[in-house]
């Protein structure tokens, strides 16, 4: 397993773990933000949505979106 798939690995997890918030995908998005070395997130957002669910691929591309205006 590549990093990459190991950081594919772990969205989902977070995901599957915020899925009791009202909102999975914001509040996986802000464990990803507060959580993630730099250089993770630009590995996850050059990934795209390969391998996410459904929750985490909407959890990067909202924390892609916001990341570019931080």
């Amino acid at each position: 397993m590549n990093t990459v798939d190991k950081l594919v690995l772990m969205a989902n997890q977070i995901a599957t773990n915020q899925m009791h918030e009202p909102n999975p995908a914001k509040a996986t998005a802000e464990h990803i933000r507060l959580y993630w070395d730099p250089r993770m997130k630009q590995m996850i957002f050059a990934n795209g949505s390969k391998g996410l669910t459904e929750t985490a691929a909407a959890a990067i591309a909202l924390l892609a979106e916001t990341h570019d205006r931080a």
